[in-house]
């Protein structure tokens, strides 16, 4: 049986912001195809910058990072976006949803922006389809929210959207940036049980980033920035 390539792979990254300090130092990170990781950090420790890093959305200045096997170092910016359209999924801090679309199609936008995610949502019964049962799973009943545009969502609704338009179409990598943050305990519990069995499902890998520590346990592995970055200064 051929093996997966890791999901994340960095090596001797340097990583600041106009030429100012090192905000990030890392010499290795690697996570496994499939594996569930919580990474916690202090707030400002850099975590939302490190995903920014996995994701492509920023650049470092030295170093290496390959994701699901592909070097994002080598790429240009347009190759990146493209390439994080087709293969991540990304629950960004503040959501990034688009205030002026409903719901249903806030969900479905990775199917029409990557053929790679349309055609995964399609072999599991269409996008629409897909993003209704993913509704449904967190909590959102899709007969009251398809239409709804995205500014009428509470914070925490509009948090669990952002999760649904991450996982639809079978990304290989999830990056989850405090999503948990506006939920209250059971229903935080509730939405990482459902992350990690959409992860297992589709054998995505999942970084899960916060600083609550207390959620470590819900995962195949716990790492600390603090134990990976060896920069001086915190972002």
């Amino acid at each position: 049986m051929i093996e997966s390539a890791p999901a994340l792979q960095i090596a001797d990254l340097r990583f600041n912001y106009r030429h100012g300090d090192d905000v990030l130092a890392i010499a290795r990170f690697d996570v496994r195809a499939g594996e569930r990781l919580f990474l916690r950090g202090a707030s400002g420790s850099g975590k939302s910058t490190l995903l920014g890093l996995i994701a492509g959305i920023l650049s470092p200045q030295a170093g290496r990072i390959e994701v699901l096997g592909e070097d994002l170092t080598t790429m240009g910016a347009a190759k990146r976006d493209a390439f994080r359209a087709a293969r991540l999924g990304v629950i960004f801090q503040m959501f990034n949803l688009l205030p002026y679309l409903p719901v249903g199609r806030n969900i479905t936008l990775p199917c029409r922006f990557s053929p790679e995610r349309a055609r995964n949502a399609a072999d599991a019964g269409g996008a629409d389809a897909e993003a209704r049962r993913l509704l449904d799973r967190l909590g959102l009943d899709p007969a009251e929210f398809w239409l709804k545009r995205s500014s009428a969502l509470s914070v925490g609704q509009q948090q669990r959207v952002a999760a649904a338009r991450a996982l639809i179409g079978r990304p290989g990598l999830i990056l989850a940036d405090e999503p948990t943050s506006a939920l209250d305990a059971d229903s935080r519990d509730a939405f990482i049980d459902l992350l990690k069995e959409e992860c297992a499902a589709s054998g995505a890998a999942l970084i899960f980033v916060s600083h609550d520590s207390s959620l470590a346990d819900h995962f195949d592995r716990a790492l600390d920035l603090s134990d990976l970055n060896t920069a001086s200064v915190t972002a």
